[in-house]
């Protein structure tokens, strides 16, 4: 059964929806956007489950994230209410959480200012409620965005608690029409923290046909299994030959999701949000047999149902986060069932022609050819993590100051010996080069996995005069954020 709950929000003239939806184990269904009268704003409440003592997001008496759909060029109206208990149970960073909050819309072209994407000032206190008035730019690139808490100190904990939730920026069937005609499935991915009690945790580990190996050069045990909107290993109806539309999310604070469809590849049309065609037109999609999707990324493809007497699954693969790193096993996130194809109303798109930013192939060449203009360094020590030596303080100044209007060459280097997921607020980046040497199939994405001992170079997109104010970039492994392992970048 699913439960289908709509909300509206206005905005630059003209009306928008955001639908919030809520999962049950076979996934979520695409709502058609509809342009209705009323403007209501999203009220969200930040609060302390009674029995868990775990922090989690509440909207409208439930306790499951919302998934929330806006139109390029809307203005999404949220009221986050901080109602967590004043003393917590959990422990953030070496204390007692302070229990504070806020909001970070994740990889959306917004203001970094408040009362839009900003991470930095907008922060409540149990009793407070801030009010976000985000402006979703008409050029946004539509695509699967994400909200999440980002108090520092405190976010890795409550990512961990569940505090996320998906955002769908409509349109993307301007890129892909095809997709107009498929189931669509959002599929967020979070952690379930293994049992203590040895009996439970392995009756939990078989569930998920967990690796019970080593994975990689990581000597830890597994600690956490993948849950998918909310469930265990759920079962997900998909026809043979049938072709569905899945937006996966992967909203775990430091856990790898290695993807692969037995007997099916992933025909991707987007990833980080960001549809391939955006900035090179020739690119649709991309088949792939396996996709990496490191904490805080997002892959949008079209799937094909396996041959009805085949037994499928979609899993995700041993990921090596090196030798100081966690274990990232193997394990079945959903078993594919076959079913009849599902039978979907007529629905129509937003209408209009694509948006295009494409840059000249002379300007990248030439840009990729420099010497880099800013170098990111990811480093660690029994006392914290840094960048470029340094370790986030909140009062701290910029670590360097970006004019608007520019394209950079960024490096980001990881001498540790565990991966780094790198991520800027505000923009995205393409991903060009891997250890010096040229990526076969470049990407433009908001978070990039940095493995250990290795280097990323980066075109970094800086050309929107929106994204003018204080931001931030971080490793997104969100307990090295809490650590450290983040700087502030001025825009202007």
């Amino acid at each position: 059964m699913q439960m289908f709950q709509k909300l509206t929000l206005g905005g630059f003239g003209f009306l928008a929806t955001v639908c919030f939806l809520v999962a049950t184990a076979h996934g979520q269904d695409r709502i058609v956007p509809e342009l209705p009268q009323a403007i209501t704003p999203v009220t969200l409440t930040a609060a302390t489950n009674p029995v868990s003592g775990k922090s989690e997001f509440r909207y409208q008496g439930n306790n499951i994230p919302p998934v929330i759909r806006v139109l390029p060029g809307s203005v999404l109206n949220v009221n986050y209410k901080n109602d967590l208990a004043a003393q917590s149970t959990e422990d953030c960073v070496g204390h007692p959480c302070m229990q504070m909050t806020n909001l970070h819309f994740h990889g959306l072209h917004v203001s970094p200012n408040a009362p839009q994407d900003d991470a930095l000032d907008m922060i409540a206190s149990p009793g407070q409620t801030l009010h976000y008035s985000v402006q979703v730019p008409p050029k946004q690139p539509p695509g699967l965005y994400w909200y999440h808490t980002h108090p520092h100190g405190e976010s890795y904990v409550q990512d961990l608690d569940g505090m996320s939730g998906a955002i769908v920026v409509e349109g993307i069937e301007r890129y892909v029409p095809e997709v107009l005609d498929m189931r669509e499935r959002i599929l967020v991915l979070r952690d379930l923290v293994l049992p203590t009690e040895s009996a439970e945790r392995k009756r939990v580990m078989k569930s998920v046909s967990m690796q019970t190996t080593q994975c990689g050069t990581a000597p830890e045990k597994p600690e956490r299994a993948f849950t998918v909107n909310g469930s265990l290993r759920p079962q997900i109806d998909l026809a043979p030959a049938e072709r569905q539309f899945w937006r996966i999310v992967n909203a775990s604070p430091d856990r790898y999701a290695y993807l692969e469809l037995d007997a099916a590849s992933f025909d991707v049309v987007a990833l980080d949000g960001m549809p391939l065609a955006y900035h090179d037109p020739s690119i649709r999609k991309r088949s792939m047999s396996h996709v990496l999707v490191p904490p805080a990324g997002r892959v949008e493809a079209i799937v094909t149902g396996p041959p009805a007497d085949s037994h499928a699954a979609l899993r995700t693969g041993c990921f090596d986060t090196g030798p100081d790193g966690d274990s990232n096993p193997a394990m079945i996130l959903a078993d594919i069932v076959s079913a009849q194809p599902s039978k979907l109303k007529t629905r129509t798109g937003l209408g209009g022609a694509p948006v295009y930013e494409t840059f000249p192939s002379e300007t990248l060449k030439r840009l990729k050819a420099s010497e880099p203009q800013f170098v990111v360094n990811f480093t660690e020590d029994k006392q914290g993590f840094y960048i470029n030596g340094q370790k986030f303080e909140m009062n701290a100044g910029p670590m360097l100051t970006v004019d608007v209007g520019s394209l950079q060459h960024w490096r980001v280097l990881n001498p540790t010996k565990e991966v780094h997921p790198f991520h800027i607020h505000q923009v995205h980046f393409l991903v060009y080069a891997l250890d010096n040497k040229p990526v076969k199939d470049p990407v433009w994405v908001d978070t990039v996995n940095v493995s250990y001992g290795s280097s990323v170079d980066l075109v970094m997109d800086f050309t929107d005069p929106i994204i003018r104010g204080m931001s931030l970039f971080h490793c997104h492994l969100l307990s090295h954020e809490d650590k450290g392992m983040m700087a502030k970048i001025l825009f202007r």
